[in-house]
């Protein structure tokens, strides 16, 4: 029997290699790119993580930041892995195109987020895998996984570069890309890296509505709307007008990239938005379910709820008055907070009554800091 130090990838019909029927089964499972590299540490990428939380840049994210070590050495986890087998999958084409602005009442979902992408791309990936089992390797699948960063390997292998966004750019889709990768212990032989980058461009860097790029390449969790619409708590007061008609997610550095636009362009048109007012009346279990492939912090509904209320309030129509002066009636301090503001955005005299009601009745000091904003915002509504 041969052992596994002695194993030779077999040789498939006419010649082929591993490499090259690893490539023919991620052409077959249409993802956009593959490549191969070392599962040598990234000790560049664990300096930038520790760096991001050191200065705060980081935000409340987990993911990554959470243990440089390993999200920047596969071999923290898998200590036999020799190479990474990086792959991307497009999912332009069937997220359709999000508008610009959507019928108030309507919240906008990122792109990436309008159903689960994730599937067709760890599809591909099992089917690797299974390719790699089948030569006699071992491997595992890393998909939006903690202990890869992905982009990194993705660069390594050759699969896009770096762009000014801080994701990774291909040839012919841009952005608009979810990464993947297997740790394996077979010795693949790696590609060289692209030799490109963003030159002069800065679309991305102009078109983030709070500039969250703050250089080149670093992005600030703590301004990143994509961020903010996921993590937990209350948002930042200075960031909710920027939040327009978003329910999840982010798309504007996305949009603005020109490797990308040609492909955003052919999608197909999608006028498909989440209903807020419906979002607000929902249980949290019939919300848990339908929005499963969101990151909800702890899972919890009332963060969808947050985000709804957040949109409403920048929608700023009297026909959701009622419905926003309910949500000062809610258990969680936290959705009463986002209701006052709300409120406060929307030239109503009845938004304007429901603030002074609460005011008389709420006890909890943040709510009450929120009422108060919200009664300045709203008298002066009134009066213009």
């Amino acid at each position: 029997m041969v052992g596994r130090d002695q194993f030779r990838p077999p040789t498939y019909a006419d010649g082929v290699t591993l490499e090259q029927e690893l490539r023919k089964i991620a052409r077959s499972a249409d993802l956009a790119a593959i490549g191969f590299c070392s599962a040598d540490a990234f000790p560049e990428v664990e300096q930038s993580l520790r760096r991001a939380v050191e200065s705060g840049r980081s935000g409340s994210l987990g993911f990554t930041f959470r243990d440089p070590t390993t999200a920047s050495d596969p071999r923290a986890s898998f200590p036999w892995a020799k190479s990474l087998v990086v792959v991307g999958h497009a999912y332009i084409a069937d997220s359709g195109r999000s508008p610009e602005a959507t019928e108030p009442g309507i919240g906008r979902v990122a792109r990436f987020a309008t159903d689960d992408r994730y599937v067709p791309l760890r599809r591909g990936l099992d089917l690797l895998l299974q390719a790699l089992v089948a030569a006699g390797y071992r491997g595992e699948v890393l998909c939006d996984d903690n202990r890869l960063v992905d982009r990194a390997a993705a660069v390594r292998a050759g699969v896009g570069w770096w762009g000014k966004s801080a994701m990774v750019l291909a040839p012919g889709v841009g952005p608009w890309m979810l990464l993947g990768s297997i740790v394996t212990d077979a010795a693949l032989s790696p590609d060289d890296p692209m030799r490109r980058d963003c030159g002069s461009c800065r679309a991305c860097i102009a078109a983030c509505p709070t500039g969250a790029i703050i250089a080149p390449g670093v992005v600030d969790a703590r301004r990143c709307l994509a961020a903010v619409a996921q993590s937990p708590g209350t948002v930042p007061i200075e960031l909710r007008p920027a939040m327009k008609d978003r329910f999840y997610g982010c798309d504007a550095c996305l949009t603005s990239c020109p490797p990308g636009k040609r492909l955003a362009a052919a999608s197909f048109e999608d006028s498909a938005g989440v209903d807020l007012v419906e979002v607000l009346a929902s249980a949290d279990r019939p919300l848990r379910r339908r929005f499963a492939h969101f990151y909800v912090p702890r899972n919890e509904a009332r963060f969808l709820r947050r985000n709804a209320i957040v949109a409403l309030g920048n929608a700023a129509t009297s026909k959701h008055t009622g419905v926003l002066a309910g949500m000062l009636g809610h258990p969680d301090a936290m959705l009463r907070a986002h209701a006052a503001w709300a409120l406060g955005r929307i030239s109503d005299p009845r938004a304007l009554g429901a603030l002074r009601a609460a005011a008389v009745t709420e006890v909890d000091a943040d709510v009450v800091h929120e009422i108060e904003l919200a009664l300045e915002d709203a008298l002066l509504g009134t009066l213009a």
